[in-house]
């Protein structure tokens, strides 16, 4: 079947120095699966925490009640779990406790029909670290349509 991109967090690439990105599973009720299934979803000011437990969280991701749902439809701004192996979430959890580095979630696809979300191991970007991503793509770009010769 292939992949279905639902939502994007397009400001990560833009905040954040992306270091390693992992593919998890996300825990869903049956009305959130079908609101995504409808391509709403936000995840932009979503991240992810891990507990005590090591079991890892999607915080602040905003899936909108389902339109046909009854009176049995999910919050919209719950805690999810996401599925990572205990391995990966311990060597997460090792780069973590550097300072300055901070999981988010990048994407959230359908994946042969399940719902995946890629999630990132990242690092914040100071404003001048900004204005040169910034510049360099300007360059790029000028390159791109010949405006340098």
């Amino acid at each position: 079947m292939g992949i279905k991109i639902i939502c994007k967090n397009s400001r990560a690439g833009y905040d954040y120095f992306l270091e390693e990105k992992y593919e998890c599973g996300v825990v869903l009720v049956g009305t959130e699966v079908k609101s995504l299934r409808d391509g709403k979803g936000q995840i932009n000011e979503a991240y992810v925490i891990i507990d005590n437990d090591g079991e890892a969280w999607l915080q602040n991701a905003t899936i909108p009640h389902y339109e046909f749902g009854n009176i049995n439809n999910h919050p919209e701004t719950r805690k999810r779990k996401l599925l990572l192996k205990r391995e990966e979430i311990q060597q997460i959890e090792k780069k973590m406790s550097v300072k300055g580095y901070t999981l988010i979630p990048l994407a959230l696809y359908f994946k042969d029909s399940l719902v995946k979300c890629e999630i990132a191991l990242a690092k914040g970007k100071k404003l001048f670290d900004k204005r040169d991503t910034a510049a360099k793509k300007d360059v790029e770009r000028k390159l791109r349509q010949g405006q340098y010769d």
